[in-house]
Order: structure tokens, then C-alpha cells, then sequence
């Protein structure tokens, strides 16, 4: 049986390419770990063998025609189920969303596609990508495949379970204020989070325009370049994507990091609710980089200090917006008896949302509502003007800044569940990046000393310097040696 929790993308592709197996005898691994893992984990919301064969088929007629394969020839993928994909529901995890059949591709998940990716799956969510412990699913929560009694991290804790527990090579999600690092940091695997209009967003149900991004999980962050090639590029069909030549990530990975100017941002350090070990880690890898060779010094970031609060005002304004679309009448849940339109609009819509999205549909349709516009959206939007600010001033000393990805280690199912301030404050770290726009990623770090769990770096970088932070990324990964397989995905083996 083929272990594809030991190979990379890379590999499988080289593999399927030099007949050591086919691209079904792969597809066949990854739907058979799927049934062994997928009862005790619940990564997915939706498994589509059928896709999955009909991909594999593809690649194997493409390796007996003798002919130049794409880059992710036979390698198995899982989309977060916000992302349409036709042959698939698209959910949001939602009973709002519950039967939508997908009637159009998403561009990032029909590029990673014709990348040769075969789709073995959509994965499960927080509701509408509000959350960040993929509890507020209306399918069930997902799992930590570190510690099943543990949450992955959210929103997009399906997409990174599901490569955590090597069920996929690699995955997408969609990170607003850190739903790919956060659950990335929390499952240990490496969470990519391009710039602001790197990646197209058509195709991908909207939490909030201005702060919405497609991106990977994978193992390795190899595997994350590869995957960010395969989706990146200009799409006539998102007014925000930016128009730029294509980029090969993997180009520099290997070039190290001397000479490159990394920033310590301290005041995140400090900020309350870093748990000591998060931090010792983020001071571990400064001098990691020291050693390897690179500038090291410290820069703070005053304004970030905002982010959080102008953030839980932006986003459920725009969440206001998106979701308004979902009123009962042109798609989604429908009660069947209303007695006038106003009872049809709040009995399916009150059935059709869960609490958490009711929450922020309130908060947003609340700080958008005449009167307090101004004191609240207006003066939010100011706040991230200033963090902005922030971020352009050091990274005209850095070339990338280093802080924690999440001030803690992945917590218990149900412990922040009744507390949304505490949950909120998960993304304390990761949100900052989302309103400024820059890229990111998270890269596993180390273990924690008592429960043994990841701790994941983010590395931080300015405007569409993809390639830096990957070099960045790749050099620590070398140095950290972390080993990505967890230990109940082998008990359950």
C-alpha cells in the first residue's frame, strides 16, 4: 500500500510519471485512508471517488501516451467545502447550503485540477468560514489529528486535518482573518495565505471581499510553492486579481537566507494570552535564522494592537452583505409554509444559520446601520489604515517579519465554544495580515513540551513577495526537522 503520508507532491508525480505506480493505485491509497481515518477525524463533508477516478484516469491514459505530465500528476486534493466545483454540493457547511449542487468551477480549484490534481473531497468547515475551530459546522465538528480530543483550528480545519492525517497531498482553504495559518499552526502543516489578489476568489462562496483569500496546505513547503504556481494567476472573472505575470515559487527555495533582513515584531510577543512556549519558539527561530545566516533585529507594530477590534467590525459588515443573498427564495433552505415574504425571509433564514453566523450577520448589519456607520465601520476602516501603515514602514527595514501564528497549541473541543471573545482572540496574531493584505504563511516549528502538540512560525512578508517568505519558509523547515506525521494517525493505522 502506497503511504502517502510519506511522500510529497513531487514525488507522487515523479512516481506516477516513472510507472512506479499509477495514478488509480495512488487514488485508491487516498480514498483508503480516507475510510480508515474519516470516522474518527471527519475532515470531509463531502468524498467524491467518482471525480477522483475519472482525474486518475486522465494522468494514467497521459503516462501511456508518453506524454509531458503537469506538475501535480496524480496527486491527491481536498478543497475546502466554501469552493463550488461541479459534480460536488457546496455547502459552507451550512443547512442553509445543504443541497446546492456546485454549478460552475472555482478558478483555484479548477487550476489546481488542471495542474493534474485528482479531487478526492470538500471539506468541512465552520459555518460560512466563522469560526476558528471548525466547530460551528452544522455537520459535526472536525478533529485534531494530534489529539482527537483537540479542535484543527478553523475555518478551515477540514482542509488541514485532511493533510495533517495525509488523507490529501495537499489542500485548499480560504484564510479572512487566518482561517489557513491558524488551523495550519494548530495541525502542524505548512498554511500558505498569498497576497491580497495573488489567487482569484470567483468560485469561492464570500465571508468578506476585502479580506478573502484562496491558498494551500500541504506537508512540505515545496509542496505549498508547487500548489501556489497551479493557482495563481489574473482571472478575468475577479475584479480583484491582480494582474501579474506568472511566478515560479519553487524557483528560489533552495538559495537560504543569508543576508535576508528579518524582523522580530516584540509587541506581538508580549501581547496578552501568548502562551510561554509560543513564544520561546518564535525567539528559537529568530536565532535559527541568525545561524543560518541572516540579519535578525526587532521592529514592533503599534497599531496591530486594533486589528481585532477593527476586524470583528469589518468583516461581519461585508459577512452582512455576502450573506444577505441567502434569503430563501433563489436558492438555499426554504420553509415551506410562510405566510408572507417577510415570514419567509426570517423563518429560513433563522433555520437555515447557525448561532455564530446569526452573530455576525447581527454585528454586521448593526455597525452598517445608520448612526453608526461612522463612529464604528468608519473608524474601523481608519484602524486598518494605520496597520497598513505599520507594515509598510517595517518592511522597509525587513524583508519578512517573524511572530507567533496562534498564542496557543490546538485547545479542547467545546472549551471556547460558549466563550466568542476567547475564540476571537485565536486569530490575534494572523488577523493583522488579512487587513493590511501581505502575505504569509505558517510553518510547523516544534512540538510543545508538555502536550506535545505543534507550534506553528509565521513568517510574514510585504506585497507579493511570495517567493521571499517561501525561501524563508524553507530554510526553517530544513533547519526545524519537524516531523509532520502525528502519532494518533499511526495508532489508528
Amino acid at each position: 500500500m502506497i503511504d502517502l503520508s510519506r511522500l510529497s507532491a513531487t514525488q507522487i508525480r515523479d512516481g506516477v510519471a516513472d510507472g512506479v505506480f499509477s495514478a488509480r493505485e495512488v487514488t485508491e491509497a487516498a480514498l483508503g485512508r480516507i475510510d480508515a481515518l474519516e470516522p474518527h477525524i471527519h475532515a470531509f463533508n463531502q468524498v467524491t471517488p467518482e471525480l477522483a477516478y475519472e482525474a486518475a484516469a486522465r494522468i494514467d491514459e497521459a503516462v501511456a501516451s508518453d506524454v509531458v505530465l503537469p506538475p501535480l500528476a496524480g496527486v491527491p486534493v481536498a478543497v475546502k467545502d466554501n469552493m463550488n466545483l461541479i459534480g460536488t454540493r457546496t455547502t459552507c457547511s451550512s443547512r442553509m447550503l445543504e443541497n446546492y449542487e456546485s454549478v460552475y468551477d472555482c478558478t483555484a480549484v479548477r487550476r489546481l485540477l488542471d495542474a493534474g490534481a485528482v479531487p478526492v473531497g470538500k471539506c468541512n468547515l465552520d459555518e460560512f468560514a466563522f469560526g476558528s475551530s471548525t466547530e460551528n459546522s452544522a455537520f459535526g465538528p472536525t478533529r485534531n489529528p494530534w489529539d482527537l480530543d483537540r479542535v484543527p483550528g478553523g475555518s478551515s480545519g477540514g482542509s488541514a486535518a485532511a493533510v495533517a492525517a495525509g488523507m490529501a497531498s495537499i489542500s485548499l482553504g480560504s484564510d479572512t482573518g487566518g482561517s489557513i495559518r491558524q488551523p495550519g499552526s494548530l495541525t502542524g502543516t505548512v498554511a500558505f495565505k498569498p497576497t491580497y489578489g495573488r489567487v482569484s476568489r470567483y468560485g469561492c462562496v464570500a465571508f468578506a471581499s476585502s479580506l478573502d483569500q484562496i491558498g494551500p496546505f500541504a506537508r512540505t513547503v515545496e509542496d505549498a510553492a508547487i500548489a501556489l504556481n497551479a493557482i495563481s494567476g489574473h482571472d478575468p472573472m475577479d475584479a480583484t486579481s491582480a494582474d501579474r505575470p506568472a511566478e515560479d515559487f519553487t524557483a528560489t527555495l533552495t538559495d537560504g537566507v543569508a543576508g535576508l533582513r528579518v524582523g522580530v515584531v516584540t509587541d506581538l510577543l508580549d501581547a496578552d494570552g501568548c502562551a510561554p512556549e509560543v513564544r520561546d519558539t518564535v525567539r528559537a527561530a529568530a536565532e535559527t535564522f541568525a545561524a543560518l545566516g541572516a540579519e535578525v533585529g526587532e521592529v514592533e507594530l503599534p497599531s496591530t494592537a486594533h486589528g481585532l477590534s477593527a476586524y470583528y467590525v469589518i468583516a461581519p459588515a461585508e459577512a452582512s452583505s455576502n450573506l444577505a443573498r441567502f434569503d430563501g427564495i433563489r436558492y438555499g433552505h426554504r420553509v415551506p409554509d410562510a405566510e408572507d415574504v417577510l415570514d419567509l425571509y426570517m423563518r429560513s433564514r433563522a433555520e437555515g444559520f447557525g448561532p455564530e453566523t446569526i452573530r455576525r450577520i447581527m454585528l454586521g448589519t448593526y455597525v452598517l446601520s445608520a448612526g453608526y456607520y461612522d463612529a464604528y465601520y468608519g473608524q474601523a476602516q481608519k484602524a486598518r489604515t494605520l496597520i497598513k501603515q505599520d507594515f509598510a514602514s517595517a518592511f522597509e527595514r525587513f524583508d519578512v517579519l517573524l511572530t507567533p501564528t496562534s498564542p496557543t497549541v490546538a485547545f479542547g473541543i467545546g472549551e471556547k465554544a460558549d466563550d466568542p471573545l476567547a475564540m476571537y482572540l485565536s486569530d490575534i496574531y494572523t488577523i493583522p495580515v488579512n487587513l493590511a493584505g501581505n502575505c504569509a504563511v505558517s510553518v510547523p516549528a516544534r512540538l510543545s513540551e508538555t502536550e506535545r502538540l505543534p507550534i506553528g512560525l509565521q513568517i510574514v512578508g510585504d506585497y507579493f513577495a511570495e517567493p521571499t517568505v517561501m525561501r524563508a519558509a524553507a530554510a526553517f523547515e530544513a533547519a526545524a526537522g519537524f516531523d509532520t506525521t502525528p502519532p494518533v494517525v499511526k495508532e489508528i493505522q
